[in-house]
């Protein structure tokens, strides 16, 4: 927890925090403050937001517009961590018209984390955020996906705030979206992810409400593909988000309305079962390519093949496996299991630290500090039936981080995303209301929210890329200008850290203009630089200071 609050609360942040508690203060004081600028946005947004499908891509637009207008001060991400690479690989395996590829004859020396290489050589990952890289790696760079899909979840947020709210509460809750998470998120700023189970979130739960209106086919087929989405980007907390809304659409079908139980049946249950047969028998066939068994999922053979962690609380610790690389030993067997004994849930006591954890994490990550004010009318939000299945459907997801193993990323909450802007919308809504001494302050409450807001955005416009990322990035241009093909062998040092690798391919190994290779303490390199003969051969050494890159010597001997 001190951590937390030592990587949320810089100093920096601290003082932009006070001076945004300060201006509340103020417009308590003084609520009408400006009220003749405002209302004329306020009327603006109100006009703009009764055209609902012009909110909706109006949002979405803007977010593009905005974030590639900043290119200069923020410019297209490199990536950087384990997970990035792989997603990138699955992306650039989809553009190559495969689903998976075969596993390569060297692949003892291209070995690399969150990679299968046997039985294929893929991504562990669903296939959701790699396709969605796919879409920007045709029209140029995978990040355009990253942008593409942030824009969806923008517009779909929106639409699924239309479904629980009145229109212009859904077009703040859009605003508020696209400037909190959307634009300067590490969503935006990776290839990690988030945005593509977010859109799967606010669909299925936008849907809902539109179901049980008027029960349209419309409605029932995005329902369903919004729960396909989550299936194949978070399935794990996807199950958990969709159980109430499932649970909700099927104690309605029964129930007697104006709406005859054949028509629910012909509208929604036949649609929606369509939608999921198709998702399912497409989610069957990828792991059938990928694993050889239809049932089997990529990421179930990655656990098996690399990890003697298990993945969820209640399972046992497997028998420790040992790698041919010092430094799957060094991260499998040393960071992995730390991080296991750390993450599982024995006691109430570890439960409870647990939850403290992962919620004070989201909500700094959510909420703080603009919307942390919705939480004043939190009781009243939880009274309202209107969204009280929002509320379960929060609860039961962050629930299910207990049981996984793995130490809590932000992304992972990402199906509840357009869930927690309806709650903290709502909440606004309350605030609005508000009064003292017959003036009203909640007016200027919630001005100065979505204010601050838009504006304690462009604080958080920077990622520090790792030194050593650095120099491989740097490394990879000056091969890439050069002529010829270029095999890099990665050198690392024994005290080398595992989350910092640099052994990392494309789908199409043996036509890359570079292939990345490690070098494995007694194991001869001369199978590879037989394989790879007729490409220039270099030693990268990422754990010198500076990384260095040299001509490979070969031994005397050889």
């Amino acid at each position: 927890m001190h951590w937390l609050l030592r990587f949320f609360l810089t100093p920096g942040e601290i003082l932009r925090d006070l001076i945004f508690f300060a201006c509340l203060v103020f417009v308590c004081l003084a609520p009408q403050f400006a009220d003749r600028a405002f209302s004329a946005i306020e009327q603006f947004g109100s006009q703009l937001a009764q055209r609902k499908l012009l909110a909706v891509f109006g949002i979405a637009i803007a977010m593009i517009v905005i974030r590639l207008s900043l290119l200069g001060l923020l410019p297209v991400p490199y990536p950087e961590v384990h997970d990035e690479f792989s997603y990138l690989l699955a992306a650039d395996t989809f553009v190559h018209g495969r689903l998976t590829n075969p596993p390569h004859p060297m692949w003892l020396f291209l070995d690399t984390f969150h990679v299968n290489q046997q039985p294929t050589y893929m991504s562990k990952y669903p296939p959701g955020q790699g396709l969605a890289l796919a879409l920007g790696q045709v029209l140029g760079h995978p990040w355009i996906g990253v942008l593409l899909s942030g824009a969806a979840m923008c517009g779909a947020v929106v639409w699924m705030l239309q479904g629980w709210l009145p229109p212009n509460w859904a077009l703040v809750g859009g605003v508020l979206v696209m400037f909190k998470i959307a634009l300067f998120s590490y969503w935006m700023n990776s290839y990690l992810g988030g945005f593509v189970a977010a859109i799967g979130g606010a669909l299925a739960v936008g849907a809902l409400p539109r179901i049980l209106r008027s029960w349209r086919m419309e409605d029932a087929v995005i329902l369903g593909v919004g729960a396909v989405i989550l299936a194949n980007s978070r399935p794990f907390e996807g199950a958990f988000f969709c159980l109430p809304v499932f649970v909700v659409l099927a104690v309605r079908f029964f129930r007697r309305g104006s709406v005859s139980w054949q028509m629910k049946l012909a509208r929604v249950v036949i649609p929606l079962c369509i939608v999921g047969v198709l998702g399912g028998a497409f989610m069957a066939y990828y792991n059938w390519r990928g694993t050889g068994r239809a049932t089997v999922f990529p990421y179930a053979v990655n656990e098996k093949t690399y990890m003697s962690t298990p993945a969820f609380s209640w399972q046992k610790m497997r028998p420790q496996l040992h790698y041919a690389n010092p430094q799957f030993e060094a991260f499998y067997n040393g960071a992995m299991q730390r991080a296991w004994s750390l993450g599982g849930v024995t006691s109430a006591s570890r439960a409870v630290r647990k939850a403290a954890y992962i919620l004070a994490f989201s909500f700094f990550f959510f909420l703080w500090p603009q919307l942390s004010v919705t939480l004043l009318a939190g009781l009243r939000v939880l009274r309202d039936r209107r969204v009280r299945l929002l509320v379960v459907q929060s609860v039961l997801v962050f629930a299910s981080f207990l049981l996984v193993r793995a130490a809590f990323n932000l992304h992972y909450a990402a199906p509840l995303v357009a869930t927690i802007l309806a709650l903290a919308t709502q909440g606004m809504r309350h605030v609005r209301h508000w009064q003292a001494w017959s003036r009203p302050v909640g007016i200027g409450i919630t001005r100065v929210v979505v204010l601050f807001v838009v504006l304690l955005a462009f604080f958080t416009m920077d990622r520090e890329l790792w030194d050593p990322i650095k120099f491989r990035i740097q490394f990879a241009n000056q091969l890439s200008a050069l002529p010829g093909e270029h095999l890099v062998i990665v050198h690392y040092s024994p005290d080398h850290i595992p989350y910092r690798e640099w052994v990392y391919n494309g789908a199409d190994i043996d036509n890359s203009k570079i292939v990345w290779a490690r070098e494995i303490p007694g194991v001869s390199l001369q199978p590879l630089l037989n394989y790879f003969h007729g490409r220039q051969v270099w030693v990268a050494e990422p754990d010198t200071s500076p990384p260095r890159l040299s001509r490979y010597e070969p031994p005397i001997s050889q």
